[in-house]
């Protein structure tokens, strides 16, 4: 079952890659410069677990994967983009990411404020081209992509951000910071889940199950995030360890500590995986992705 559930993470992962390599292809034009900068940031890297969910989440409800595809896509290039502006000098200020210089110190401040722009502005043409030419309906094409416009705005991944700079160096009540993480973390990851089910006319209910499910593993993703910044090597994580200490920032960790911290990534984890129960699933690929990302060491 394990060596089932490995290759098709891969299989999901390279044809991923290759989809996003295909939509942003390199040319030759004036404008080069910025499409280096924004392939750079995107590809070559990263786990690609939104995309991933999007795919698999678009399965259950019957859709292929040609046809989800512009929006998993579409989810990795706002991904990114968030990234690419997370570590600049003004934000995290932060040198490398996915093992590698970030945008920022690869190419210059003002390459990467436009390499994000380039990379958030390109996933809705390819959510939208791609999605209004692959056969499914226009209604479906514009729910799921108000969906991934939502989860990265002000009422989502963007509004995270801003809480996050305002909260930075100071005592957060639990509350907030849990506020926080559901937006600048969770969002994406909710968004990745509902935008399957929209596209596969999932039924109210399973879009409630699936939005449940979704909350639960955004919230554990961050816990983890939060612990290996402590307990992490840099060559795995393929960026600095500690830099959320440095920076004073607020996490799990030094709200409740390390065990109990590790305690409630666990509890959510099986929360979600009870939740998994409740859904039409054609195999156990949810199921050992859900409890991967609670072992993950990435």
């Amino acid at each position: 079952m394990e060596y089932m559930f490995s290759k098709q993470l891969q299989d999901y992962q390279n044809t991923i890659e290759k989809a996003l390599d295909q939509l942003l292809p390199e040319q030759d034009c004036p404008q080069r410069e910025g499409i280096v900068a924004m392939r750079y940031s995107l590809l070559g890297g990263g786990k690609r677990i939104r995309a991933v969910l999007v795919l698999e989440f678009a399965r259950i409800f019957g859709v292929l994967q040609n046809q989800a595809m512009p929006f998993a896509a579409a989810i990795e290039m706002v991904h990114a983009y968030s990234l690419v502006h997370d570590d600049l000098p003004c934000m995290d200020n932060d040198d490398f990411r996915r093992g590698k210089p970030s945008c920022h110190k690869q190419f210059s401040e003002a390459s990467a404020v436009l390499a994000g722009d380039g990379l958030l502005t390109h996933a809705f043409l390819s959510a939208l081209q791609g999605g209004l030419g692959s056969g499914i309906s226009p209604e479906r094409v514009a729910e799921a992509a108000a969906i991934l416009a939502q989860a990265a705005g002000i009422e989502g991944m963007l509004g995270g951000q801003i809480i996050d700079l305002a909260i930075e160096g100071k005592q957060v009540e639990a509350e907030l910071h849990q506020k926080m993480c559901l937006l600048k973390t969770g969002a994406l990851i909710k968004a990745s889940c509902l935008m399957g089910c929209v596209l596969g006319g999932a039924s109210e209910q399973d879009k409630k199950i699936s939005e449940e499910y979704a909350e639960k593993i955004g919230l554990s993703f961050q816990i983890i995030d939060d612990i290996l910044d402590c307990t992490g090597q840099q060559e795995i994580l393929g960026k600095p360890i500690g830099s959320d200490t440095e920076q004073h920032k607020t996490t799990y960790v030094t709200l409740y500590g390390m065990e109990a911290a590790e305690d409630m990534s666990r509890k959510l984890t099986e929360e979600a995986l009870q939740c998994l129960e409740g859904l039409p699933l054609p195999d156990r690929f949810l199921f050992e992705l859900t409890d991967m990302l609670l072992k993950r060491q990435f």
